[in-house]
């Protein structure tokens, strides 16, 4: 049963759970599920009843609950984020900064919710941060050398702290510009 408003997400998961631990009885297990991961739920709706042994159903729940509990609060702060902005052509997008073994879940709620994945890890873009554009003496500097030492087929990446590096980023060449701790006024330019 929900116990708040939100877009739920991790399901199939909550049921693997159990599907694991029934297998490894050697017991029934049964699922009536009213929902879709990216349904919206409201509080106190019947999201799925689970019949199986109690010694099956005590073993999981914990943990199934605390997954989709953890999937659907990405999804709905996803989903948040995204109707904020109000604007189809601003995407909201994931870090790579997840919890330990759960990235694949934690950006697949990302998703559910509306929003996208950003990198799934360090090898999927070359990302140019302050620390990098400090050590090549500045954006462009930055952007070069990392065209000269990456595939052409990688997609470079620049984290802009004000509208000058942004011009600055687009000018270079950089395909995807990360506006890093931007006020909204400033975004809005």
């Amino acid at each position: 049963i929900a116990k708040e408003e939100g877009i739920i997400a991790g399901l199939d998961v909550f049921k693997r759970t159990f599907e694991i631990l029934a297998e490894s009885y050697k017991t029934d297990l049964d699922f009536e599920v009213y929902f879709e991961d990216g349904d919206r739920v409201k509080n106190k709706d019947l999201l799925m009843v689970v019949r199986s042994s109690a010694q099956v159903i005590l073993s999981a729940e914990r943990t199934a609950l605390n997954i989709l509990q953890r999937m659907s609060g990405i999804a709905t702060y996803a989903n948040k984020m995204v109707e904020a902005l109000g604007d189809d052509r601003i995407r909201v997008v994931d870090t790579r900064k997840t919890s330990p073994g759960l990235r694949i879940l934690e950006k697949y709620a990302v998703r559910i919710g509306g929003a996208h994945n950003h990198r799934f890890n360090l090898s999927d873009c070359a990302m140019l941060k302050d620390n990098h554009i400090e050590a090549a003496g500045g954006v462009k500097e930055a952007i070069e050398m990392a065209k000269a030492s990456v595939p052409f087929t990688s997609k470079i990446e620049v984290e802009t702290e004000d509208l000058d590096m942004v011009k600055e980023a687009i000018d270079a060449g950089a395909v995807i510009i990360m506006l890093d701790n931007m006020v909204m006024d400033m975004t809005q330019k």
